[in-house]
């Protein structure tokens, strides 16, 4: 799918699935290696137009001028693939369970559900900052490195992926995996899965094309 076409598509995807309300939440592609497609600020993300598109640089500056203004918060987006260039495409939302997780600083064992295990690999949250702003870029990049989805204290979820459809199927994993670790508590707790099964599910990832983060840079 053209690049444009895809943003427009899954905004409307995350708009329809409820995981993002009225202007909420933020989309970018990695176009070339110093060159990213970002969802524009104030837009509901469900009735995007593919003028409505915004290029940047890696830091998250316009390439050129025009009527819409680049999200708020490109920046976290930017430092993110700055740091890793196998990520092609990220989703931030805010899926109403596992926001409600990261509302209350509650971390998701993921060692619950072997989808959670292969898709989504371990979930840090990441300690809240002020959106939109440097601190919270960094303290995103740090956590980015060594996770693919990650949890944002009191604000939302971020989900990386080599293709913007891995992005949107980790943020989908997310919030179905946070709603069955919300109702397994009602009933008394989910049980672990033993570190054995644990590692040979890990171990599936790469197969599935899940595979985790490469190792950090020195």
């Amino acid at each position: 799918m053209e690049p444009r076409a895809a943003l427009v598509e899954y905004g409307r995807r995350l708009y329809e699935r409820g995981l993002i309300g009225g202007s909420e939440g933020n989309l970018s592609l990695r176009l070339a290696p110093d060159r990213l497609l970002v969802t524009p600020a104030g837009v509901s993300k469900g009735f995007l137009g593919a003028d409505m598109l915004v290029e940047t640089d890696l830091f998250g500056r316009a390439l050129r001028e025009g009527p819409w203004r680049v999200s708020s918060e490109v920046r976290m987006h930017a430092v993110v693939y700055a740091r890793r260039p196998d990520v092609g495409a990220i989703v931030h939302a805010h899926p109403p369970v596992a926001t409600a997780f990261a509302a209350a600083r509650l971390p998701l064992e993921v060692a619950v559900l072997p989808e959670a295990v292969v898709a989504l690999g371990p979930i840090p949250i990441v300690p809240y900052a002020t959106p939109g702003t440097e601190e919270l870029a960094a303290r995103v990049g740090d956590a980015a490195q060594d996770a693919q989805t990650l949890l944002l204290e009191n604000h939302g979820a971020l989900a990386l992926g080599d293709s913007l459809e891995r992005a949107w199927q980790r943020m989908e994993i997310l919030e179905q995996f946070a709603k069955v670790t919300l109702h397994a508590r009602a009933l008394g707790g989910a049980r672990r899965l033993s570190d054995d099964e644990v590692e040979r599910l890990a171990a599936l990832r790469a197969k599935g094309a899940y595979g985790p983060p490469p190792a950090p840079r020195g």
